[in-house]
């Protein structure tokens, strides 16, 4: 399936496409997610979610960053230590964002039923 392209979206669509695509995507509700029980250093967040690189890490803070909702602070110590926060913009995300995680945990298992349901309906392989 192809992601939506947003230039084909009617005008009024774009500014809710662009914030969503931000604050939808899966890093970036995991990290909101951690922030929103106080200020991370990087190491801090990079161990708090599985999986995610370096790389990534520091673009999805960067873009979280630009849209307003993290700040990162520097303290001038040797080494120098990063912390990112929330912002109140980002506190006000948390509401929705830690709904959908609970949701998420919530429905894990009815989720994975309907999977293997529609995957045995379907001839298809566990997962795949």
């Amino acid at each position: 399936m192809k992601p939506a392209r947003t230039n084909h979206l009617p005008e009024d669509c774009r500014p809710v496409s662009e914030v969503l695509s931000r604050v939808g995507d899966k890093w970036s509700v995991l990290v909101v997610m951690q922030l929103s029980e106080g200020p991370r250093r990087f190491s801090e967040l990079r161990d708090g979610i599985g999986g995610i690189s370096q790389k990534m890490l520091t673009a999805t803070l960067r873009g979280l960053e630009r849209d307003g909702l993290v700040t990162r602070t520097v303290f001038p110590t040797i080494p120098p230590r990063v912390d990112y926060e929330l912002t109140d913009l980002g506190r006000d995300l948390t509401i929705p964002v830690l709904a959908l995680g609970e949701w998420a945990q919530r429905n894990q298992p009815r989720i994975e039923a309907a999977r293997a349901a529609f995957d045995a309906r379907n001839g298809r392989a566990p997962g795949g």
